[in-house]
C-alpha cells in the first residue's frame, strides 16, 4: 500500500452461518437482518469519518454478503448502489474441507487437523483450503496495488491477514486478532484503529 494511502475496511455483515459458527470461507451466504443493520451502521460511520467519503474508491469481495454489505453502505453515503469494483483477492480464507463445519465441533470431526491448526494456526492449512500464510501473501499482493483512499469490503480473515501485512504484525496472534462486524477499521501504513 502507497505511503499516505488509507482503507476505510468493513466487514461484511452478520449471516445466519456466522451467529451458528459455522465455517463459510468463499462459500456464498447471504446477509440476515442483524447484518443489514450493521452494514447501515457502518455506511453512516464513513459518512461522519469522512464527509467525502464519496470520492473515495470503492471495491468489494465478490460474494453476495460483501456486495450486499457494499451496496447498503453506499446507499447510506448517498451514492447508487453499483459503481463499485469487485476483486477475487480479498475473499475470504479457503478452509478447504472445514467448510460448512461447525466451529464448536471441528476438534471431533477433525482432532488431527484440530491438533494441527492448534500447534502453528498461521501456517496450518486444511485439506483442500488456505493457510493464514497464503492469504496473508493474497492480502500483501492486493494490497500492494492500493494507490488511492479506498472503502473496502471483504471478509474476517482477509481483515486479519492485511492487517498483519499493513501494521507489520507478527504472525503469532494474527489470526486471533478480533474481526467486529459493526464497526470500520481504519488501515494506515504502520497503524490501525477502529471506528
Amino acid at each position: 500500500m502507497k505511503q499516505g494511502v488509507t482503507l476505510y475496511f468493513v466487514r461484511h455483515g452478520q449471516t445466519d452461518w456466522n451467529f451458528a459458527r459455522r465455517i463459510q470461507g468463499p462459500t456464498d451466504t447471504q446477509l440476515n437482518d442483524t447484518g443489514r443493520e450493521q452494514a447501515a451502521r457502518n455506511g453512516r460511520r464513513l459518512v461522519e469519518l469522512r464527509p467525502d467519503i464519496a470520492e473515495l474508491a470503492f471495491v468489494a469481495s465478490p460474494l453476495s454478503r460483501c456486495r450486499e454489505t457494499m451496496e447498503i453502505v453506499r446507499r447510506c453515503i448517498g451514492l447508487p448502489h453499483d459503481g463499485y469494483a469487485l476483486d477475487e483477492r480479498i475473499k475470504e480464507i479457503h478452509y478447504g474441507s472445514w467448510q460448512g463445519e461447525h466451529w464448536p465441533e471441528i476438534h471431533t470431526v477433525d482432532p488431527d487437523g484440530a491438533a494441527a491448526r492448534l500447534a502453528d494456526p498461521f501456517n496450518w492449512r486444511p485439506s483442500g483450503g488456505e493457510s493464514y500464510a497464503d492469504l496473508t501473501a493474497r492480502a500483501a499482493a492486493w494490497s500492494d496495488d492500493i494507490t488511492q483512499d479506498t472503502v473496502v469490503v471483504s471478509h474476517g480473515a482477509f481483515s486479519r491477514a492485511l492487517r498483519g501485512h499493513v501494521v507489520g504484525l507478527n504472525q503469532d496472534g494474527i489470526t486471533e486478532l478480533r474481526v467486529p462486524q459493526n464497526k470500520v477499521l481504519i488501515l494506515r501504513c504502520g497503524e490501525m484503529e477502529w471506528a
